[in-house]
């Protein structure tokens, strides 16, 4: 009898661990995309409001609820950055102008300055400045237009320019209310693009004004055709959740049905693709997609690729013993970071989605991706937790138009992250860093098997790497060295010429090194900060620079000082770099302690043989034969005038 009490009771035990286990494994399952049915379209805000609400029920995805009432507005998610123009055919302009350094050639990025070799657009204290720029010794302030809301970047074209300002208004209240008397309205975010016609310099005129859905994430021009990112939080603490409407002053309004995959996020956007011609105004079309926050946009002249970052449970598997004798499986998560890539066709103005691809890890921004010859590269760094700690690796990916991948290269660089990339044609210039810095080049010249040609180990790493031609690379970044305690420390800005022409046995040519521990420049975070021509042997880079002061005294050897302006270089492969000169736009007793003072050069650009240097407080226009000041141009600015020193 006891046996068989024995018998049934150890049944139920392997049953009851069976049980636990089986839950186990499948629990801790991460989910699979529910996408069998490709992309979808809802057809009223009504089947918004029960998606998200489904979504919610389960735990697989919420909403977001817009905490802006009365008197508050939210922030915008984005940081103005800042770009340059096209050529205007007439008399007295220089052909020899520079203009946006562009990620690709014949898209043009948007930006708070540009030029068309006479006249230089800039968007400054609220207002579009339009100034007579050449010859240089001349140049004088032509117009200053008040812009609704708050401007942040431009697009010229010939003669008409749209400026892209954020603005808002507030709704109706959010919710009907049995217990509060006046129950709160919520913020919603416009963004506003304003036509203006500028055959007259002097007096700009507003041709068109076109309304966008939520905050301004992004913009390309290809041609005259200009398309437009807007992101709009989707606000479920609503009655009635309002959807996307694209509209202008010239009685066009667009209601985009909104499209979406059976995919849960933890929140919601609605991420509005808007195009519109700067030439002909009848033109205006929209398509809305119910998605993620995304991270990063890349565009070619065909495709646009918006890219979101996002993590996934992955079971690992661990035997343990149960204490009973009996071992078990048990199947604790971690996180992996994965990244999808949406691509949307773009035809003179029409928008249609293309498919969606998923890499491992996450992209560190839009020169991470590169379309060539239908092909999308992707360079990414993975990094998370595992069962033995954390990991930290880099990889290639390519996928075809189809957006599915072709070929990988995984696990580049061990422990270390990555810092820049640039594609160029069949190769990728790569560079990491944790304690040294490793440029590598490799080979995309078989899209299924891509492969490491050579490796630069040296000091310091690069942020930033622009062409040089061919064979040569720029790459500005910081200098860096090991201290007493085995670890690495950064010193100064970096600016360093490679050789690549031998692919496996790539070189450094020259580089030189500005400023102690602190110093800073815009370029490292925004490429168009940077400016370079190969011809006019022109190599200007934005500079903050800490600079040692030596004192008298045993126990102070020294103290710093902060230098604002920009370092002008010639560059060539046999000569390095050689400094011009330096501008600064500081009187002597100004020097701002922080980036981003007033007196910090965002911005350079030349006409003909001038250059014209640009922060908040003004335009200095400097000679480049001669590097001697021709002139100062005091711009509107918001906050206090601060005097201005020419050239150093």
């Amino acid at each position: 009898m006891e046996n068989r009490w024995l018998i049934i009771w150890m049944v139920v035990a392997v049953a009851m661990i069976t049980a636990i286990i089986g839950y186990g494994i499948i629990r801790e399952q991460p989910p699979v995309p529910s996408e069998e049915g490709g992309l979808k379209q809802f057809a009223s805000a009504g089947e918004v409001r029960a998606y998200l609400a489904a979504h919610a029920a389960s735990g697989t995805g919420t909403g977001t609820w817009n905490q802006a009432v009365d008197g508050i507005a939210p922030q915008a998610v984005r940081e103005v950055s800042e770009k340059s123009g096209a050529a205007l055919p007439s008399l007295g302009i220089s052909t020899d102008h520079s203009t946006t350094n562009v990620q690709v050639q014949g898209v043009d990025e948007a930006d708070i300055v540009k030029n068309d070799g006479k006249y230089i657009y800039v968007l400054s204290g609220g207002k579009l400045v339009i100034l007579d720029a050449y010859p240089g010794e001349k140049a004088k302030i032509l117009s200053e237009t008040d812009i609704d809301g708050t401007p942040s970047e431009a697009f010229l074209l010939g003669d008409r320019i749209v400026v892209f300002a954020s603005g808002g208004s507030y709704s109706t209240p959010m919710y009907k209310s049995r217990e509060m008397a006046m129950p709160p309205r919520y913020y919603q975010s416009e963004t506003h693009g304003y036509v203006y016609d500028i055959s007259d310099r002097s007096d700009p005129e507003l041709v068109r004004e076109i309304t966008f859905p939520g905050n301004y994430y992004d913009s390309r021009m290809i041609g005259s055709r200009v398309y437009v990112i807007t992101n709009e939080n989707v606000y479920t603490g609503m009655d009635e959740i309002p959807m996307p409407v694209v509209k202008d002053d010239l009685g066009k309004v667009i209601d985009p049905k909104v499209s979406y995959f059976d995919q849960p996020f933890d929140s919601y956007t609605f991420s509005t693709i808007s195009s519109f011609s700067l030439k002909d105004d009848s033109s205006l079309s929209a398509e809305s997609y119910m998605l993620g926050y995304a991270s990063t946009l890349y565009v070619s002249p065909d495709n646009i690729y918006m890219a979101f970052r996002k993590y996934i449970p992955v079971p690992t598997d661990q035997v343990v013993d149960s204490g009973t004798g009996v071992r078990m499986i048990r199947r604790p998560t971690t996180t992996s970071e994965v990244t999808a890539i949406h691509r949307f066709a773009i035809d003179d103005g029409k928008i249609k989605y293309a498919g969606k691809g998923e890499v491992e890890g996450h992209l560190l921004n839009q020169f991470s991706l590169d379309e060539y010859n239908r092909n999308l590269r992707v360079a990414t760094t993975s990094q998370g937790y595992g069962s033995s700690g954390s990991y930290e690796y880099n990889n290639v990916f390519v996928l075809d138009s189809g957006m599915k991948t072709v070929g990988s290269l995984k696990y580049i660089a061990p422990d270390e992250k990555i810092y820049s990339t640039r594609f160029m044609g069949d190769r990728l210039y790569m560079v990491t860093f944790k304690r040294i810095d490793p440029l590598f080049v490799i080979d995309l010249s078989d899209p299924a098997n891509p492969g490491i040609l050579g490796k630069l180990k040296i000091p310091g790493y690069s942020d930033y790497l622009h062409p040089y031609d061919r064979n040569h690379l720029i790459g500005i970044g910081k200098e860096t060295s090991l201290n007493d305690w085995g670890g690495v420390s950064t010193s100064g800005l970096k600016i360093a010429l490679f050789d690549v022409s031998d692919v496996n046995h790539p070189t450094e040519v020259d580089h030189v090194e500005i400023g102690e521990a602190g110093s800073d420049s815009e370029a490292l975070r925004d490429h168009k900060a940077f400016l370079f021509s190969k011809e006019k042997n022109l190599l200007v880079i934005p500079v903050r620079e800490v600079q040692k002061v030596p004192l008298e005294g045993k126990y102070s050897p020294y103290s710093q000082k902060i230098w604002q302006g920009a370092y002008v270089f010639g560059v060539s492969p046999e000569k390095g770099f050689t400094l011009k000169g330096k501008v600064t736009h500081s009187a002597e007793d100004t020097s701002g302690y922080y980036w981003g003072a007033r007196d910090a050069v965002k911005r350079s650009l030349y006409i003909g043989d001038n250059l014209y240097t640009l922060s908040s407080s003004g335009i200095i226009v400097t000679s480049l034969p001669t590097m001697n000041p021709v002139r100062e141009i005091p711009l509107p600015a918001m906050g206090y005038d601060y005097p201005m020193r020419m050239v150093e």
